[in-house]
């Protein structure tokens, strides 16, 4: 074995979660693992260059005979199979116990895009979850208020790991940074896996940022060898596939069937997709430049065509379909917007429950009752809708790919916007706040990147402002930029005192976002340079 080398610096309580079995499993990980992906790293841009030279994406015709046989995945676990409603969340000691306390049946306990990867973040995230496993867990806050869990009746955890192009800088084996998929998965199932079962739950786990089934067929290598490692029977772990890629969602059939012994689902990652498709077609032609954020809902012809293929694939498959986030967060201070945004959740809910859905994500604890109430209400007294088959549903590369017929217009408000949206993020992030509430959204690292892409495909489109006729540059840019930053410290100044938001990271903030937003090269993810500026 490999020499293995903690780099962060002392986490309270650090040694329960690094332990010298725990890092020899993650570095056993490392040597089987890191070699294949690293290929598959490199086959993603190989495809985005095929992507745009050719304009235009298609099924596999290699995987024909996947797509046309008649097979299922694996049966789910007991506490897998009713997941009307799932709230999704950093793994942050109070978010933890307010999650678990929230009637959801699933709590998605997020090391990917509501979570800042900081070492303290992702070795105090696993020390939290055993604790919520053990039920053990509370906090105290700084004024006194003392958290607990309600019940020894908690939802059934489902785990988001970082994605495959991720690092984690932390833990080296022979020099070599671990990858962050690995260190993240391997600490949470050799911890965890054996305490769940005990439990009558199990090691259940989300996998994000897919851009093909033999990305999942790798993940599939990684859960066989993690359960042989620890004498455990495969088909132990069970998964729930984000498909938030564009390519992902031409190969749908094909990641399922990658991971059907341990498959339980997929789910529409709405905003990474949205992302997704502006990274792939960035510039592939005006047929391809997205609206203002706000106008691209989930009612969009080529949004409709995703859902619904994702609908019919899981049900053809034996495996569920969950729907998107609703990001909305109540506010108590302004009853009238948040009835409207209550309105807006249902309508939301009410869609994806009426296409099949089995159940949806909500961000905040108080959406918990509307979403479970929609899905009450098509479900009555069934567990889920896995017999409703949509074999109406057939959905062409064409529709897929329908991005013109996406009403709304490109404005100034939606330029200034995007701004907004893109340095107050990125600052709570460099500050550790991968979560963050933002104009009553709860923000992540997905809607981050929506924001700076959307800006760089106007860039270089030179698409113009409906509203004033202004063409977007990267000049304009930099002035919203300046405007913006005025703006939000003249507003933050007077609630925080101005010392207080210049000891922020705003300086980085807007660095960062000039940089992914306005250089010639399109860096694939911000968080890639972002995590070179975390403390």
């Amino acid at each position: 074995m490999a020499e293995t080398e903690v780099v962060g610096p002392e986490v309270e309580r650090g040694e329960e979660v690094l332990t010298p079995a725990a890092l020899a499993f993650v570095a056993g990980l490392h040597e089987r693992f890191a070699a294949r992906r690293a290929e598959l790293l490199a086959r993603r841009a190989e495809r985005r260059a095929e992507i745009a030279a050719a304009g235009t994406l298609d099924f596999l015709p290699e995987t024909a005979e996947v797509r046309d046989a008649p097979w299922t995945v694996a049966a789910a676990p007991a506490d897998l199979t009713d997941r009307r409603t799932e709230i999704t969340g950093p793994t942050e000691r109070k978010m933890t116990i307010n999650a678990l306390n929230s009637g959801a049946r699933v709590w998605l306990a997020d090391h990917e895009d509501a979570n800042t990867p900081t070492w303290f973040n992702m070795v105090a995230g696993q020390v939290n979850l055993i604790d919520a496993i053990e039920r053990r867990i509370s906090f105290a806050s700084p004024d006194g208020k003392e958290y607990a869990l309600a019940s020894d009746r908690i939802p059934a955890i489902v785990f988001r790991p970082r994605g495959w192009h991720l690092d984690e800088r932390h833990l080296l084996v022979a020099g070599v940074p671990v990858s962050a998929s690995l260190f993240d998965f391997g600490m949470y199932f050799f911890h965890n896996a054996t305490r769940q079962l005990e439990r009558g739950s199990g090691p259940y786990c989300y996998l994000p940022k897919l851009e093909s089934h033999l990305e999942a067929r790798l993940w599939n290598d990684v859960f066989r060898h993690a359960q042989d490692e620890l004498g455990l029977p495969r088909g132990t772990v069970r998964a729930t596939v984000l498909i938030e890629t564009i390519t992902a969602a031409f190969e749908m059939d094909e990641i399922l069937h990658e991971l059907r012994e341990h498959v339980s689902g997929l789910n529409a990652g709405r905003w990474d997709y949205l992302f997704s498709v502006i990274k792939n077609f960035r510039e592939s032609g005006p047929e391809f430049v997205l609206p203002d954020r706000a106008s691209v809902t989930m009612t969009a012809p080529f949004m409709r065509a995703y859902t619904e293929l994702l609908v019919r694939t899981c049900h053809r498959r034996g495996a569920f379909a969950i729907g998107g986030m609703a990001a909305f967060v109540p506010s108590r201070r302004e009853p009238e917007v948040t009835e409207r945004a209550l309105a807006k959740v249902r309508e939301d809910k009410e869609r994806e429950a009426g296409d099949g859905f089995d159940g949806s994500w909500v961000a905040h604890p108080d959406l918990v009752p509307v979403c479970t109430e929609v899905f009450d209400g098509v479900l009555g007294g069934r567990a889920n809708q896995l017999d409703r088959q949509r074999p109406e549903v057939s959905v062409t590369p064409r529709e897929l790919l329908d991005v013109a017929s996406t009403p709304g217009q490109v404005t100034s408000g939606g330029l200034r916007s995007a701004v907004d949206v893109g340095l107050r993020y990125i600052e709570s992030w460099l500050r550790g706040l991968g979560a963050a509430a933002i104009h009553n959204l709860m923000e992540d690292v997905a809607t981050a990147e929506i924001s700076r892409s959307q800006v760089w495909q106007w860039v270089r489109g030179g698409v113009e402002l409906a509203d004033t006729g202004q063409v977007v540059t990267a000049e304009l840019v930099r002035s919203v930029v300046e405007e913006e930053l005025g703006a939000l410290r003249r507003q933050l100044g007077d609630q925080l005192g101005a010392e207080a938001f210049d000891a922020g990271r705003w300086r980085d903030a807007r660095e960062l976002f000039e940089r992914v937003a306005l250089d010639e090269h399109f860096v694939d993810f911000l968080t890639l340079p972002a995590y070179e500026r975390l403390d």
